[in-house]
């Protein structure tokens, strides 16, 4: 039954892109509020002024955007909460649950030197009775017995002792909240009952649960710290070693609903193991119960296959419409290069079945629209290694094509390939020169169906280009 209550929510800070694992936790927040009926929030977690960047939040609001992930209601940002932050410090302190602090990070850390125990905190200034100071933090006082336990719907009940937690800080010398602080308190504010995010962030949920305690709050939100997504390391991604922008594959050419389901098996995983599926069902079958805490493996090969299945099933024009884009930034207008929508859509449905992801289309239909460059390799391949076939196809070739009568593929694979098997020649190894010769490369559309769109004239072309190239 769905539960309007549901309140799920995706806090990112605008510090840099939306990397692969915002994605995902925006992603697994949005499921389950679709899933149950409820409300999915955006909150902007921008209250460090110093890397905060006004377009990094359009560039959020537009990746969201992209890949289908919409959001309930005005967007929330924290920056604007600085009041109720401090307020709720201010209670924090009036009821002894907090305290000011003086102690500078060299001191603390002298202090754990000298005792020779464990680094951190000491408590030092908890019954100092300090007052504000321009270089006071506000500290946190963490029961000295018991323990704090967070329960998570993926990682079962998780303890942790309080007198393994040092009293930290909530709110900085400057007056600004930090994280727990004011995360804590906008959760509260917003009646967030879903908090779904990295398990990065299970070291900060006791705390958070402190403060929710200290503020009087009797109940705490469902937490759910879904796995990290690792490289084929089995290494944490990381921008320095991988690609993790999500506006990077965009611009390589990934359809976002192919993307969105790729992110959605990533700890998850349907019932029936079906997993290139409707978003729709995605949505009915998704329950947060049943991500793993094992860590996802971001498969990118299998991501392509992922994208590859979507794009096979679009509608020729929608494929054409989204190919556009890439053709036209490929294929700027120049010297000897026409790009003519009519001649990319008759190789279009040829090309559709053949790419992985939008980005390869230029490079495999530009032979239709400026003049080709031809691949050393593939020349040495197919010209160089045996010169007399390619002499004795492309000579023939040139003869058979000036002549036919009708210029279609059916008619162009009956001349060519007729020669080829009159004379018992492999008909990939005949084909091979003229695919050169025509194209440039030994891959691509298929060759018959690329000449004809070509046309007789510019086929013709290049063929006796590339048999001039050659042994007399």
């Amino acid at each position: 039954m769905p539960d309007p209550a549901v309140r799920c929510r995706f806090a990112p800070s605008p510090t840099g892109y939306l990397h692969l694992g915002g994605a995902r936790t925006a992603l697994f927040n949005w499921l389950t509020a679709r899933h149950h009926g409820g409300q999915m929030l955006l909150r902007i977690e921008d209250t460090d002024a110093d890397r905060s960047q006004p377009e990094l939040v359009d560039l959020i609001f537009r990746t969201l955007t992209w890949l289908g992930i919409d959001w309930d209601g005005e967007v929330v940002h924290q920056s604007s909460r600085g009041e109720a932050h401090r307020a709720a410090v201010g209670r924090l302190l009036d009821e002894g649950r907090a305290y000011w602090c003086s102690c500078t990070r060299d001191e603390i850390d002298a202090r754990a030197k000298e005792r020779g125990g464990k680094p951190g905190y000491d408590g030092h200034c908890r019954d100092r009775g300090l007052g504000p100071d321009p270089t006071h933090v506000v500290r946190f006082r963490v029961p000295d017995d018991g323990e704090t336990v967070v329960r998570d719907l993926i990682r079962g009940d998780v303890h942790f002792a309080n007198h393994e937690l040092e009293d930290f800080v909530v709110q900085r010398s400057n007056g600004h909240p930090m994280f727990v602080m004011a995360n804590a308190v906008d959760d509260i504010d917003m009646a967030i009952t879903h908090v779904i995010r990295g398990e990065d962030l299970l070291p900060a949920t006791p705390k958070i649960n402190l403060i929710r305690a200290g503020l009087g709050e009797a109940t705490t939100p469902v937490f759910a710290h879904l796995p990290l997504i690792v490289n084929e390391k089995r290494q944490k991604l990381s921008k320095r070693r991988d690609d993790v922008a999500v506006e990077d594959y965009q611009a390589r050419g990934f359809l976002p609903e192919a993307m969105r389901n790729y992110l959605a098996t990533l700890g998850w995983g349907p019932p029936d193991g079906v997993e290139i599926r409707p978003i729709e069902e995605i949505v009915a079958l998704f329950r947060l119960e049943d991500v793993t805490k094992s860590s996802a493996f971001f498969d990118v090969k299998k991501l392509e296959a992922f994208n590859g299945e979507y794009i096979r099933a679009l509608g020729l024009g929608d494929f054409v419409e989204r190919s556009l884009p890439f053709l036209t930034t490929a294929f700027a207008p120049g010297p000897g290069m026409v790009l003519d929508e009519d001649t990319f859509v008759a190789i279009a449905p040829h090309v559709q079945e053949r790419v992985r992801v939008l980005g390869e289309i230029p490079e495999m239909v530009e032979f239709l629209f400026r003049e080709i460059s031809v691949d050393g390799d593939a020349w040495a391949k197919t010209m160089e290694k045996d010169p007399a076939l390619a002499v004795q196809m492309l000579d023939a070739a040139i003869d058979l094509l000036a002549a036919l009568p009708d210029w279609t593929a059916t008619a162009i694979n009956d001349a060519v390939i007729g020669y080829a098997d009159a004379r018992e020649i492999s008909r990939k190894k005949a084909q091979a020169p003229v695919r050169v010769a025509i194209t440039g490369r030994t891959v691509g559309p298929p060759l018959w169906e690329s000449m004809e769109v070509l046309g007789r004239d510019r086929s013709l072309e290049r063929l006796r280009e590339a048999r001039a190239q050659l042994p007399a």
